[in-house]
């Protein structure tokens, strides 16, 4: 038998030590936890992406009654652009989310496996890393990649 360690390279900065893109990006991020609409976990997420053309698209999570029927935040907003701006690779992500008490997450919160599944098809969709910010109060993991958040994954080189 072999065993396998998987390193996952995961930068930590604080809000400060953002460029100025990457400020915008965050700022977009946790303006779209208001557009959330959680009336049944309380907890709004909002993601904002930066196309390639310089476009910022957003998304916030949309519950539903029937639970399966609500949709995360991050593929609110890459199913949005990527039929809106087909042609434009996604390159950056950011994540933020206030928790049941209204406050943004103390720390950096992450994507669910779904979400995380829909990034990587989107980097092999368009051949690019997308760079993923996830923030917290405490501060921002950054990723250079979605598959450094699902390292074993799936995707169209299977088929």
């Amino acid at each position: 038998m072999k065993h396998l360690n998987i390193d996952i390279p995961v930068d930590f900065k604080q809000e400060d030590e953002l460029d100025e893109q990457e400020r915008k990006l965050l700022t977009e991020a946790k303006e779209a936890t208001h557009r959330s609409y959680s009336p049944y976990s309380h907890f709004s997420v909002g993601a904002a992406l930066l196309l390639d053309n310089g476009t910022i698209v957003c998304g916030s999570n949309q519950e539903n009654s029937a639970f399966p029927s609500g949709l995360c935040a991050e593929r609110t907003a890459l199913f949005y652009a990527n039929s809106r701006y087909p042609d434009h690779a996604v390159k950056a992500l950011c994540i933020a989310a206030r928790d049941t008490s209204g406050q943004f997450t103390e720390r950096p919160v992450a994507p669910c496996g779904s979400c995380r599944q829909v990034m990587v098809e989107t980097e092999y969709r368009y051949q690019q890393n997308i760079r993923i910010l996830l923030y917290g109060q405490e501060g921002i993991y950054i990723l250079n990649s979605a598959r450094d958040m699902l390292p074993v994954h799936f995707d169209g080189s299977f088929l």
